[in-house]
């Protein structure tokens, strides 16, 4: 399993990266970074406001 960001969606607000229980996200200027410590819990994709972010 894995995060996978739509950048084409993404606004960028930082949402996920609050929320992410692993530290696995990080905001760099336009880009979130998804870290290898990423456990793919799946709270960062329930929490972006415009569906971004989906677990595969």
């Amino acid at each position: 399993m894995s995060v996978n960001v739509n950048r084409f969606k993404c606004g960028y607000c930082g949402a996920c990266v609050g929320v992410c229980p692993a530290g696995a996200l990080e905001l760099i200027e336009t880009w979130i970074e998804v870290e290898s410590t990423c456990t793919d819990c799946g709270i960062c994709a329930k929490i972006c406001p415009v569906g971004a972010l989906e677990v595969e």
